[in-house]
C-alpha cells in the first residue's frame, strides 16, 4: 500500500481541521440566526422563547404528560407549569385528562392545532428559503446532510441532558 509523504499527509489533516472549525463555525451562526427568528416569532405571538420551544416540542411530541416535557427540555416542573400556563391561557395548548393513566389527575399537553397555521406563516420565508436551497443538491447529497443534521442533534440532546444532570 502506498502512503502519503509526511507533508501531504499533515496538510491534509490541516485541511481536515480547517473544514471542521468551519461546519462549526458555521453551526453557530445558522444557531444564532434561527435564535433570532426565533425571538422574532415569539415576539409576533406574544410568548417567551422558551414557551415557544415548548410549543414546538408539545406539537411534535405531544400529546405529552408535563413531567415529559420538563424531562425533555431539563426545565424544572414548576417552571413548566408556569409554562403551560400561559400557553393555554394563549390559547396555544390544552390539558387534557389522560386516559390511559391510573392516577385520574394525570394529564397531557397537546397543542392547538387551529393556531399552526399563525406559526407556519411567520416562518415561511425561512421555509421557502429553505425549499430553494435544498433544490439545489442531489438526493444523495440531502441524505447527507440530513444524517449530519440529525447526528449534530443527537449530540446536542446529550450535551443537554449532561448538564441538566450536573
Amino acid at each position: 500500500m502506498k502512503t502519503a509523504p509526511a507533508g501531504e499527509d499533515g496538510n491534509k489533516q490541516r485541511s481536515r481541521r480547517r473544514l471542521t472549525v468551519a461546519v462549526k463555525n458555521s453551526l453557530r451562526e445558522l444557531r444564532t440566526q434561527l435564535s433570532l427568528l426565533h425571538h422574532q416569532v415569539s415576539t409576533h405571538v406574544e410568548l417567551n422563547d422558551v414557551d415557544l420551544d415548548c410549543l414546538e416540542l408539545i406539537t411534535r411530541l405531544g400529546p405529552i404528560s408535563p413531567s415529559a416535557l420538563a424531562r425533555a427540555t431539563g426545565l424544572h416542573p414548576a417552571t413548566m407549569t408556569g409554562i403551560i400556563d400561559r400557553l393555554q391561557r394563549g390559547g396555544w395548548a390544552v390539558r387534557e385528562r389522560d386516559p390511559e393513566a391510573a392516577d385520574r389527575r394525570a394529564v397531557t399537553v397537546r397543542a392547538v392545532r387551529d393556531r399552526n397555521g399563525e406559526l407556519l406563516k411567520l416562518y415561511s420565508g425561512m421555509n421557502s428559503a429553505l425549499d430553494e436551497i435544498c433544490a439545489d443538491y442531489t438526493e444523495a447529497q440531502l441524505e447527507l446532510l440530513a444524517d449530519f443534521l440529525s447526528r449534530a442533534t443527537a449530540a446536542g440532546v446529550d450535551a443537554t441532558r449532561d448538564l441538566t444532570e450536573r
